[in-house]
């Protein structure tokens, strides 16, 4: 499968610029997205999709970033995008979801449970269901199968064989990353489980203020730190079959771009 790397939202923080990091996946019965980053109706509404929270990552919206555009640039169509593979329900992770309105939406049981029947009060705020409000066919797991690199993990076959769902709660409660095969390599999208690369390589260091959105948009810190452990000794054990990225670094987006 083809894999390309996307920007879906360059995120201007007081201390840094993030990126949204999506994955297009070329399959032979359509396209598959990781992760939908900022959309149009966000362009269009962001205080009331949005909210609160863009006042601190100011989010470019830029209509050239969103992922329906830049699937087009690319020469595909983005009627052809059959689902799209949620980390988890974060509005910089979902706001493009809507863009891409006959698509089936995967995510785990238990964010779906954490979002949408109902959220406990810290949920209720950070979650938006106006995000899903064009109401998609959703698609909930539970991990129930074989293990990826010593990881808990189910393959996706109802998508495609070589799209896995690796499930990893912590920075919300029903967290995913998502493996995917592209032929010489697997790419590991690990959405937020960590937020920079000194996390897992073992010697950059991690600026404070990374630490402190680490923490303060964690659900549960102790399974986050858990997860970047774990991450950690992927990354380091690993060779060049496997490429691991996450949601916001806009270095490990670089380089991913750079070696497609």
């Amino acid at each position: 499968m083809k894999v390309h790397h996307l920007n879906c939202g360059t995120l201007r923080l007081p201390f840094a610029t993030l990126v949204c990091h999506v994955l297009v996946v070329e399959t032979g019965e359509g396209l598959v997205l990781v992760d939908a980053g900022f959309g149009m109706r966000d362009i269009a509404d962001p205080a009331t999709r949005l909210g609160v929270p863009r006042y601190f990552n100011r989010p470019a919206l830029d209509p050239a970033e969103t992922a329906v555009n830049q699937i087009r640039e690319l020469g595909l169509d983005p009627g052809d995008v059959r689902h799209v593979i949620a980390t988890h329900l974060d509005s910089d992770h979902i706001g493009g979801l809507a863009d891409f309105p006959d698509a089936t939406l995967h995510l785990t049981a238990a964010e779906a449970l954490g979002a949408m029947r109902p959220p406990t009060r810290a949920e209720r705020y950070r979650f938006n269901p106006l995000l899903w409000a064009h109401v998609p066919k959703i698609v909930e797991y539970r991990a129930e199968g074989e293990s990826w690199r010593g990881f808990t993990a189910q393959e996706l076959t109802d998508i495609s064989p070589g799209i896995v769902l690796v499930p990893m709660p912590g920075h919300t409660r029903g967290h995913t990353a998502v493996a995917v095969d592209a032929g010489d390599r697997w790419v590991l999208h690990a959405g937020d489980a960590f937020m920079h690369p000194g996390r897992v390589d073992g010697r950059t260091p991690v600026p404070l203020l990374h630490s402190v959105m680490e923490n303060m948009l964690a659900h549960d810190r102790a399974l986050v730190r858990d997860n970047h452990a774990r991450l950690a000794h992927l990354y380091q054990s690993s060779g060049p079959d496997l490429l691991i990225v996450c949601g916001h670094d806009r270095g490990m987006f670089e380089h991913a771009v750079v070696t497609a």
